[in-house]
């Protein structure tokens, strides 16, 4: 006789700055929102790459790469075992990405709220940039119409 409790019943994990993710879909929640980041890469303990970058995408896909260049990450979480969530001794979390004796760590630069103000400050930039653009076009056209003779 089996007295194993139906799934349903079983809590789902907690992890609160620390600890060891293995559901894909975890991992994309966590690294979806990173913007700017230090990045480290390791094997087998020694020091292959390191630099800044842009996470431009996460993605799961078992055919397609990870790619680190030209300052930007595109994540592909099929290329990591599991992520491991780490605070540094400055109290910063970071992130890293395992495969056997590969080590991708990402150390956020920015905050999700800090990307949230900046890209909410672009859009607003935009606005205005294209508010004065339409407006000096309209100038112009008013003055294209007062030039002509009747």
């Amino acid at each position: 006789m089996s007295h194993h409790l139906p799934e349903s019943q079983i809590p789902a994990p907690c992890i609160i700055n620390t600890g060891v993710v293995v559901n894909k879909l975890d991992m994309r929640r966590l690294l979806a929102d990173l913007g700017r980041v230090r990045y480290i890469y390791t094997q087998d303990g020694e020091l292959r790459s390191e630099g800044e970058g842009d996470v431009m995408e996460v993605f799961a896909n078992p055919r397609r790469s990870t790619l680190v260049a030209n300052h930007t990450l595109y994540l592909n979480l099929y290329s990591f075992d599991y992520l491991e969530l780490k605070l540094l001794p400055q109290q910063q979390t970071c992130f890293d990405l395992v495969q056997e004796g590969n080590c991708l760590r990402l150390i956020p630069l920015s905050t999700p709220m800090q990307e949230r103000q900046e890209r909410s400050l672009n859009v607003s930039a935009i606005e205005a940039m294209m508010e004065q653009v339409l407006s000096a076009r309209w100038d112009a056209e008013i003055d294209d119409d007062s030039s002509e003779p009747f």
